[in-house]
């Protein structure tokens, strides 16, 4: 019987989506496109540091927003069930930079994500860990002889979910569960961590 290992996306399934809470405490509503919306990351990316630098925001502006995050409703206790069950990975396109705070409210899991390229206390660039990090992670997993079973909500997860043994959409947009009708939609954590169980 082989180990298993559990991927999961960060945004959206675990937390809030960190540019939709940036963008409804600055009053800027373009911030609020996400991977769900355009899924192409470097587009996405590229038009969000033209707007902060627009705007005058830096790190600091944007960590400030993230300080005031928490995870979403039954995400603690479902990591820790999920935790005992098997191992866990967080598997992520937000920035090391970023992602802190939530991690430490979540009890510290594993986490694979991207860096920022911080001059003067403003965000210049980004750079990728490795470019579709989320598919070669699982691939990676896999060629260790793991089981691997994800979860995520947007268009940059697919690749992950195809790659796994099993993969499931989770809190996932009504455009997003009509275009990959073959991964089961999922809606609460009950639900999820039952499903995961049984694929593992």
């Amino acid at each position: 019987m082989k180990q298993s290992i559990v991927t999961l996306d960060l945004e959206g399934v675990l937390v809030p989506e960190i540019w939709i809470a940036v963008a409804e405490e600055t009053g800027i509503p373009e911030l609020r496109l996400t991977t769900r919306d355009i899924p192409d990351y470097d587009v996405l990316m590229k038009s969000r540091l033209k707007i902060l630098a627009q705007h005058d925001l830096g790190i600091a502006d944007i960590q400030e927003v993230i300080g005031t995050l928490r995870p979403l409703d039954g995400a603690c206790e479902f990591m820790q069930e999920l935790r005992e069950t098997t191992q866990v990975i967080i598997l992520s396109d937000t920035f090391q930079e970023f992602a802190q705070p939530l991690m430490k409210q979540l009890n510290w899991p594993t986490l694979l994500c991207h860096n920022l390229v911080i001059e003067g206390g403003r965000i210049s660039n980004y750079t990728l860990r490795q470019s579709n990090q989320k598919q070669k992670a699982v691939e990676a997993f896999k060629s260790l002889n793991y089981r691997v079973v994800a979860a995520g909500d947007s268009f940059n997860d697919t690749a992950m979910l195809s790659e796994a043994d099993a993969g499931f959409l989770f809190h996932a947009p009504e455009n997003i569960i009509r275009q990959f009708p073959q991964f089961p939609a999922l809606h609460s954590y009950e639900e999820l961590l039952e499903q995961i169980k049984k694929a593992l």
